[in-house]
C-alpha cells in the first residue's frame, strides 16, 4: 500500500472511530426530529454552557457519564463561552483564539472540545453546540464580551469550526447565545454568515442540523427572524426563569408554515431564583419545572431541555457566581429533576411517535389560563391520548376522536414513571377521572389508548 492509501486509511478509521452516533434529520412531516436510520429522537437536554471552558477531561467525562445514566440524550454547550471566555483560559491553559481574532481560532483548545465530543459520542449524547455565546456580537447589559464578529469573521469562524469537527456526527449547531438580533443592525446577516460558513466547512456530504438561541421573546423565539430560512432546521425559544404560559410560544411556532420543530431551549431551571413576587418567593421547585415541560411537549414540542442553576455554569466554591448559585455543580447533577427527565422521554416513546399532533379538545372541563392549565396531545389516528394535569383534581375527557371502542384507561406518575391502570371503559365518547391525589406538586398524566391495539403500559419504551 503506498503512502496516500494509507493515510487514507487511516483517516477513514479514524472518522468511524469518531462517528458513533447516527446524524439527525428533521422528519418527513416537519414536525420531530430522527436519526438518519428513521428512528425518532425524542431531544432529552441538559444546559451545560460552561462545559468546554471550564473542565477538564476526567470532570467533564464524570459529568457526561452522570447525565448518560439519567437517561440524557443532549447537551447543550458552548464554544466561546459566556464567562469571560475569551481571555479567561479552559482548564489545561488554553485560550480559544488568537488576541480574540475569530479568524485565528487555538487548535489546542479546540482540540479539547472536540475530545468532549467524542467522549459525548460515546456515551449516546448529541451535543448542541454553540459557536459562540452572543456577547461576542453584541455584550447588550450584561455579559463579558469583547465584540469580534462582523459578517466576514462569523463565516470564517463557523467555517473553520465545521472543517475541524465535520467528522463528529453527534453534533446540533446553535446559533444566537442568549441575544436577540438587533433592529436597524447587521445582526441577522451576521448570523446568517456564520450558518454559511458552517455549511461550507461541512461540505457537500455532510447535511448539518441547525437552530437558534435567542433571549426569551414574543411570539416565537427564533421564528421571528429566521423561520423561512433554509439553513434552520428548527426552531428554538427560551422561555425564561421564572413560571408561565410557555406552551402559548411552542403552539405558535406550531402553526406556522412551512411546518418546522419547535423546542424550549432554556426554560426554569432548578435551584434558580425566582423573579420574586407574592407568590412566588425563594428558588424553583421540581413540580413547577415539571408543568413547563409537559406543557411545551404536549403543545407540539419534539422535546425538552433541563437546567440547572448551578451546572450550566459549572459552579465551584471558589467561584462568584452569577445570580446566587446555591452548590457546586457536581453537587447539583443528582437533584430531583436530573433524575425525573428521563420519565417524560419513556412516555413519549412509547406510543406511535411521528404521526402525534397537539388537541386541546380533549379537554371538556372549564379551564383557567393558569397553573391549572391540564393539556392534551394524542396521534392522529386516535389509538392514544394524553391528558397533563397540573393540579390533581377531576376531569373530564372527551374521546370522540379516538377510535377504540373499548379503551385502557392509565394513569402515569411524572415524579417515578409509574403506571396505575383504572381498567377498561366503553368508548362513550367522553368520561370522568379523579386523580390520584390533588394539589400543588400532584401532577398527573391521564393515558387513554384503543384497546384493539395492545400497547405496552405507558413508559415501556417501543424504540
Amino acid at each position: 500500500m503506498n503512502k496516500s492509501l494509507f493515510s487514507l486509511f487511516l483517516l477513514l478509521c479514524t472518522i468511524t472511530t469518531f462517528a458513533q452516533l447516527p446524524r439527525l434529520k428533521v422528519s418527513d412531516n416537519g414536525r420531530f426530529l430522527q436519526t438518519e436510520e428513521g428512528k425518532p429522537f425524542f431531544w432529552t437536554g441538559d444546559t451545560a454552557w460552561e462545559l468546554f471552558h471550564k473542565l477538564d477531561k476526567e470532570q467533564a467525562a464524570y459529568y457526561l457519564e452522570t447525565r448518560a445514566k439519567q437517561g440524557f440524550n443532549v447537551v447543550q454547550a458552548v464554544g466561546l463561552a459566556e464567562l469571560d471566555g475569551l481571555n479567561t483560559p479552559n482548564a489545561y491553559g488554553y485560550k480559544p483564539l488568537d488576541k480574540t481574532d475569530p479568524v485565528k481560532i487555538n487548535v489546542q483548545y479546540f482540540n479539547h472540545v472536540a475530545w468532549v465530543m467524542q467522549k459525548a459520542d460515546s456515551l449516546g449524547i448529541y451535543v448542541a453546540f454553540l459557536p459562540t455565546w452572543g456577547d461576542k456580537l453584541f455584550k447588550d447589559s450584561w455579559g463579558d464580551g469583547p465584540e469580534i464578529f462582523d459578517q466576514e469573521k462569523a463565516y470564517q469562524f463557523g467555517k473553520s469550526l465545521a472543517l475541524r469537527l465535520r467528522s463528529q456526527s453527534n453534533i446540533i449547531w446553535v446559533l444566537g447565545g442568549d441575544r436577540l438580533p438587533r433592529e436597524g443592525s447587521e445582526d441577522v446577516e451576521v448570523w446568517r454568515s456564520m450558518a454559511k460558513g458552517i455549511e461550507e466547512g461541512l461540505g457537500l456530504f455532510v447535511d448539518g442540523i441547525f437552530s437558534f438561541h435567542p433571549q426569551p421573546t414574543s411570539p416565537g423565539g427564533s421564528s421571528n427572524w429566521f423561520h423561512e430560512d433554509e439553513w434552520l432546521s428548527f426552531n428554538m425559544h427560551q422561555t425564561g426563569h421564572c413560571p408561565g404560559q410557555s406552551y402559548q410560544k411552542i403552539a405558535h411556532d406550531y402553526q406556522l408554515t412551512p411546518a418546522k420543530p419547535t423546542i424550549d431551549g432554556e426554560p426554569l431551571y432548578e435551584d434558580h431564583p425566582y423573579c420574586f413576587d407574592a407568590k412566588h418567593k425563594g428558588y424553583s421547585v421540581p413540580d413547577d419545572i415539571r408543568r413547563i415541560m409537559y406543557w411545551n411537549v404536549f403543545a407540539g414540542a419534539f422535546g425538552q431541555t433541563y437546567g440547572c442553576h448551578d451546572v450550566w455554569q459549572m459552579h465551584r466554591v471558589e467561584d462568584k457566581g452569577v445570580n446566587g448559585p446555591l452548590r457546586p455543580w457536581d453537587a447539583a447533577l443528582n437533584l430531583p429533576m436530573a433524575n425525573q427527565m428521563k420519565h417524560l422521554k419513556h412516555l413519549m416513546l412509547s406510543r406511535p411517535f411521528f404521526d402525534r399532533i397537539p388537541d386541546q379538545t380533549l379537554i371538556e372541563s372549564e379551564q383557567k389560563d393558569d397553573e391549572t392549565y391540564a393539556i392534551g396531545t394524542r396521534d392522529e389516528s386516535g389509538t392514544y391520548a394524553f391528558v397533563y394535569v397540573p393540579t390533581g383534581k377531576t376531569i373530564n375527557i372527551n374521546t370522540k376522536e379516538l377510535r377504540g371502542q373499548v379503551l385502557n384507561v392509565w394513569w402515569y406518575d411524572p415524579r417515578t414513571g409509574a403506571t396505575f391502570m383504572l381498567g377498561q371503559t366503553q368508548n362513550f365518547g367522553s368520561f370522568s377521572a379523579v386523580c390520584p391525589s390533588s394539589g400543588p406538586g400532584n401532577d398527573w398524566i391521564l393515558v387513554v389508548d384503543d384497546a384493539s391495539k395492545g400497547y405496552e403500559k405507558p413508559g415501556t419504551v417501543a424504540y
